[in-house]
């Protein structure tokens, strides 16, 4: 039976602290709704780092049961090494998305307050409640309202400026999205029916590779992956990601599709970690790397800027899904893959949102993102590409970056292990990021001369820029930083959950 341990009210502070700013910037409108926002941000990271600082301290995870009563009568919270380090990821890209966005969103003394803005506050903070409720939850059906209320508060995003392009990207986004969420939750109905508890903790004690447990594992796997946009159920993310505003474009890609993702993780690794995992890990391993080469051919071709960079978070979501077949079981080579996947999630997070984040800024500047007029840009706009260099960089895997360490895992891990074909696509897929980011960097480098129509502010550049150097100061991370992320994985140990 699960019991709560010291520090578990921190996690339901966490919970509740973007789920009280959504009922005052309801109540109060979109002019209080991003000074709530903006309040609310230095306090979300307190509360992460101190949830992180006490997983540190305790080296297991910190549990709530919500009302005292312990799961299956009760719902847990839990907060495990990873998750812990996923709050302060979500606290920090909210954080810059919101002062980032002021620019744009923001409702100046004497002006009335407009849709799009209360819309764009109410539905970061409820992004980030839905997030929060992701990375926390220990109950299968409480994960997968968390899902819909992440999918609910990213497709306004999507089409907040109400152009024709964009409501049909947020449309083809929410029928994607209602479709992954139908199976999924099917699957969650097959395992309630066979065990009579969602609890992850508790399923994982009593799943037996059974064709029912089978069924549910396939149906939500497909329904996680048609929300993260694994190949092949891609197509709804470059338009949704490259029409939405700059700032939710970096929400989106930074951290909404870690969410499903995070979830797929908690499903095979948490919860089905008895099963035999050689034949799915085999299925989402090769998906991950058509996604990693077709999604980087995908980008090359592209004329604007935020599409190049949508198509490469379908290819970096690709090197995502290699963490299944290379972390395994408890073999001494799974930490590895562990560590070098988790990287990837955190170096991805924070490169992408500091590209979408400068992207914005070079449409605002030029008044386009067409990147064959991008002649001279560099020279008008340093600080700006060298953003986008610096991101660029980590999407490569070029030292010194989170994006270089992340791959060297993955590639050690592939050797220990003996699946060297895992490395064909690391290796493959680095050299496409090379070619795509040298096609944003060459022309903006030559000679010639763009007119800028908005000079992009230097706090608003300092912000991306500043998500860039995270990205690469990822690689400096100490190994104390992976024997966390270990913390409260059922098989980091090497025996039995």
């Amino acid at each position: 039976m699960m019991a709560a341990t010291p520090g578990g009210a921190l996690l339901v502070l966490a919970v509740l602290l973007p789920v009280a700013g959504i009922l005052v910037s309801f109540a109060l409108g979109g002019r209080v709704a991003e000074k709530v926002t903006l309040a609310l941000a230095p306090l979300g990271f307190a509360l992460a780092w101190l949830i992180a600082m006490q997983v540190a301290a305790t080296g297991a995870p910190i549990v709530y049961t919500i009302a005292g009563l312990p799961p299956p009568l009760g719902i847990a919270l839990r907060a495990d090494g990873v998750s812990a380090v996923m709050l302060l990821v979500a606290a920090v890209i909210v954080a810059a998305a919101a002062f980032y966005a002021r620019a744009k969103f923001a409702t100046p003394e004497g002006q009335g307050e407009s849709r799009g803005a209360l819309t764009f506050w109410l539905m970061l903070q409820a992004i980030w409640a839905a997030l929060i409720l992701i990375f926390l939850g220990g109950d299968l059906f409480n994960l997968y309202v968390a899902l819909e209320l992440l999918t609910f508060a990213a497709v306004p995003l999507v089409c907040i400026d109400g152009r024709p392009e964009t409501l049909a990207a947020a449309l083809r986004y929410l029928l994607f999205a209602l479709f992954g969420s139908i199976i999924y939750l099917l699957g969650v109905a097959l395992l309630y029916g066979a065990y009579g508890t969602l609890d992850i903790v508790l399923l994982a004690q009593r799943v037996a590779p059974t064709p029912v447990v089978w069924t549910a594992a396939a149906l939500m796997t497909a329904g996680l992956i048609a929300k993260t946009a694994l190949f092949p159920l891609h197509i709804w993310l470059p338009p949704a990601h490259a029409n939405a505003p700059a700032a939710a474009s970096a929400v989106l890609s930074g951290l909404v599709v870690k969410g499903s993702f995070f979830l797929a993780l908690r499903l095979w690794f948490y919860v089905l970690p008895a099963l035999p995992t050689a034949a799915p890990s085999a299925v989402l391993g090769t998906l991950g790397a058509f996604a990693a080469i077709v999604g980087s051919v995908l980008a090359l071709r592209q004329a604007r800027l935020k599409l190049l960079v949508a198509y490469s978070t379908v290819a970096q979501i690709g090197y995502l899904f290699l963490v299944f077949p290379l972390a395994a079981g408890g073999h001494a080579w799974s930490a590895t893959g562990w560590s070098g996947g988790m990287m990837q999630v955190l170096a991805h997070a924070f490169a992408k949102a500091a590209m979408f984040l400068s992207a914005g800024l070079l449409a605002e500047a030029l008044g386009h993102d067409q990147i064959a007029k991008f002649k001279g840009a560099a020279r008008a706009l340093p600080l700006t590409f060298l953003t986008l260099g610096l991101g660029g960089l980590s999407l490569t895997g070029l030292p010194p970056s989170g994006g270089f360490e992340a791959k060297w895992l993955m590639l050690r891990a592939s050797i220990a292990s003996g699946q060297w074909i895992w490395s064909l696509p690391i290796l493959a897929g680095g050299l496409l990021a090379a070619g795509y980011v040298y096609r944003i960097l060459a022309p903006a480098l030559a000679d010639g001369a763009v007119e800028i129509k908005a000079p992009p502010q230097r706090s608003r550049e300092a912000i991306a820029l500043g998500l860039a150097v995270i990205a690469l100061a990822l690689a400096f991370a100490p190994q104390s930083f992976f024997h966390f992320l270990e913390i409260g994985r059922p098989l980091a140990a090497g025996g039995a959950p």
